[in-house]
Formats: structure tokens, C-alpha cells, sequence
């Protein structure tokens, strides 16, 4: 049953590609993986290989790559991307001596790709259960570790119907979950070979958070004024903070937008009615003169939040919200909308009071009104997120303490 869902599944990736580039470029990629292998993998090298689903898993498994990397180095990495949004970013990547597509788990592409690739372990990010690789990898003794997974109660593994594919999970050497709730779960179904570690993504942020850029352009402009900081903001989301942000002189804005685009760019623009400068058009000497800066630009806005008293993470009026966890490891109260639901970062610092939800302007100028009038609340809100980060940090070193390399 699950090999003629794979093929199926394949199928219907390969129509899709007919009519549309993500897909297309997937089938492309998983038609070059086996070429790539036999040109970049060195036979007398021993690879540990990384598999993420997409860009956001990378990001979890990225602090243990690079620990290893630094701590292991005769070990060369491979990792792999099944979507082309998580290739396509990375796949420049130097932490990684190969990164490529995994080809879809058939049987033959199983076969041929552990074969050329001949890794001596494996780890697999957050819900990465391919039953063909899993078992391939267990038939040759090669272990594979489950990394920063979280399970819940709706899930296959644990109806009825998935009697047959729960087996999986016990193909696993060990599965470092993120909650204990997880490791109950896993327990009811005879899966014992589980520790809670947390989240990676804590430490990830942690070390972004120690390799922030000096960015004189945005100091320059912030001076001694309270800044707010929005990132990967959406159009609903800037009608709210534009809108206090034009009668509020006090405050000065910076806006990192989700899409940097001319017409979006526009779009901002004319909704200010206070002096603006975009980030990469400023001088030193210009951008002290403005109130809000626009970021026209992708790469900084991790390091942008260090420049905050207040920030603002989007999306959560529409798909969802972006990254909150960025923000708050600056030590400062985020704010976002009210599609959060399925985020439990967002979620734990709203309990913790770290993160606030907004539903309209009304919320927002109630909550912004409280922290420019209450220095103390800001304070208290903003030490309530750093120490949600510094709290949850750690699970890199459980994970390494654990695993034998």
C-alpha cells in the first residue's frame, strides 16, 4: 500500500510539473540527483547525511551540522532537500560538502542512492518517516536518528490505520523528540528509544543571535529613539503599524517586508506620511534624517531586531506568522496576528507574556500605547521573551552527548 502511494504521489508531481515551476523543478532535481553522486561523493570519505523536507527543518538541524562540522572534521556532510524550497536556498550551503534533492522512496531509487552515497548515519529533521530509506538503513546496520520531532495524537502512527506504517518509527536508533507529550505518544505504541530534548531552532537562534552583523546604516538611523522593528510583513500587517506609526513622532520604524518588490515597495511608501529611506539607496548622512527605514533588501532582518525596543513578525493575517523566535532572542516583546494557532513558539510566549496577539488597530494602539506610556511593562515584557529562548536552548547538546560519532 505505501510503495503504490509513493508512485502515485510521483505521478502527480510529474503532471504537475507540466503546468507549474516548483514542481517542475523538483523532477528536474531528483533527475540530476544520481549524476551529482557519482561525480561529488569521495569514496574514501565517510558522510553523515542530513535529510530536511525544506528550508524551515534545515534551519533545525543546521546547529548540529555545523557542531559536528567543527568538532568532527573527518567526517564529510551530505544533505538533501525534498522541496524546492529548501533546496533552492540552500543548495549553496558550505556547512554541507553535497547538497542534492532525495530522489522519491521507490525501491530503486532507494537502492541507488544509498549505494552511491554510502552514508555511515543518518539524520532525518522533524517528520521525515520514508518507510523504503528507513528500512534500507536498518537492513545495513546504518543508524538514523530522528532530530527536534514532535508527534500528536492525529497522526497516522497512532489510528487504527496506521498499525502497518508505525513499524517505521522503530527503524529509527533513537528519536530526539521536542516535548514530552511526544515521548508519551510514542510510548503507547511500544516506541521507547525516545528522549525529550526540546527544539534545536533555540540554539539556531542563539547563534545567529552571537553572529548578528554591525549594521552602522541601521544604528546611524535608529540614534537614541525607540525603534519599532517589523519583519516579514504583509500588506495587512503594514496598514496596522503604518497607520500609529504616522501619529506617533516618538517612535521610529523599520520595516523588513516579507516581499521586497518595486510595487510593494511603492505600496509602503505611500502609505507613510513621515520621512522614509530605503536601506540600500541611504548614506550615513541621510538615514539619521529619516523616521522609517524600509529594508529593500533579504539577509539582515535577523540581525535588524538587535536594533528594537518593540518588534513585529508577520504573516498572521494571512498563511501564518514567520519566524518569532529571531525577535525574541533580542530580549524584546513581539507582536503578531491572530493566525498563530499552529505555532507553538508563538504560543508559549504568549503564556509567558512575551508575545502578543493582535486581531486590529484597535488591539495594536491599545498594546502600543501601554509600552510607550509603561516603561517597566516593555522591560518586563521584553525579559519574559529573551528568557523564553535562553530557557528552551540546549537540546544541541543532549543530541550530542547522545549520539556516538
Amino acid at each position: 500500500m505505501y510503495n503504490i502511494a509513493i508512485y502515485v504521489y510521483l505521478f502527480a508531481v510529474k503532471v504537475a510539473a507540466l503546468f507549474s515551476s516548483k514542481p517542475a523543478k523538483m523532477v528536474k532535481g531528483h533527475r540530476e540527483v544520481f549524476d551529482m553522486l557519482r561525480k561529488q561523493i569521495d569514496r574514501n570519505a565517510q558522510y553523515i547525511w542530513f535529510h530536511a523536507a525544506s528550508l524551515g527543518e534545515f534551519e533545525q538541524g543546521r546547529p548540529l551540522i555545523e557542531r559536528i562540522r567543527k568538532e568532527y572534521p573527518q567526517y564529510k556532510i551530505l544533505q538533501t532537500f525534498f522541496s524546492p524550497s529548501g533546496y533552492e536556498v540552500r543548495k549553496n550551503y558550505e556547512g554541507a560538502d553535497i547538497v542534492c534533492y532525495l530522489p522519491f522512496d521507490t525501491p530503486g531509487n532507494v537502492k541507488k542512492f544509498i549505494e552511491l552515497a554510502r552514508p555511515c548515519m543518518a539524520f532525518f529533521i522533524k517528520y521525515e518517516f520514508w518507510q523504503n530509506y528507513l528500512n534500507a538503513l536498518q537492513v545495513k546496520g546504518i543508524p538514523v536518528y530522528s532530530v527536534s520531532s514532535i508527534f500528536r495524537p492525529n497522526q497516522i502512527f497512532f489510528r487504527w490505520y496506521g498499525k502497518d506504517y508505525r513499524k517505521v518509527l522503530k527503524t529509527f536508533a533513537h528519536l530526539f523528540v521536542q516535548n514530552e507529550a511526544s515521548k508519551q505518544l510514542l510510548a503507547t505504541i511500544g516506541v521507547e528509544d525516545v528522549t525529550v530534548v526540546g527544539d534545536t531552532r533555540f540554539d539556531r537562534v542563539l547563534d545567529i543571535h552571537a553572529a548578528a552583523k554591525q549594521l552602522p546604516l541601521v544604528e546611524k538611523f535608529k540614534g537614541d529613539s525607540l525603534t519599532f522593528v517589523a519583519g516579514s510583513s504583509w500588506g495587512p500587517d503594514e496598514d496596522i503599524f503604518i497607520k500609529y506609526f504616522n501619529e506617533h513622532p516618538e517612535i521610529k520604524l523599520v520595516i523588513a517586508p516579507h516581499v521586497v518588490s518595486d510595487s510593494h515597495l511603492k505600496e509602503i511608501m505611500s502609505k507613510l506620511n513621515r520621512s522614509c529611506i530605503r536601506y540600500t539607496q541611504a548614506t550615513e548622512a541621510e538615514v539619521s534624517k529619516a523616521d522609517c527605514l524600509i529594508v529593500d533588501c533579504y539577509g539582515l532582518l535577523s540581525s535588524i531586531y538587535r536594533y528594537g525596543e518593540i518588534s513585529y513578525v508577520g504573516g498572521g493575517f494571512g498563511v501564518g506568522i514567520h519566524n518569532v523566535l529571531e525577535a525574541a532572542v533580542y530580549g524584546i516583546p513581539v507582536i503578531f496576528g491572530p493566525n498563530n494557532k499552529k505555532f507553538r513558539e508563538a504560543q508559549h510566549l504568549l503564556e509567558q507574556k512575551g508575545g502578543f496577539e493582535i486581531n486590529g488597530y484597535e488591539d495594536f494602539k491599545q498594546l502600543m500605547d501601554k509600552f510607550l506610556s509603561d516603561k517597566a511593562y516593555l522591560q518586563q515584557a521584553g525579559k519574559a521573551a529573551g528568557d523564553y529562548v535562553m530557557n528552551n536552548a540546549g537540546a544541541l547538546n543532549k543530541i550530542m552527548n547522545a549520539v556516538r560519532l
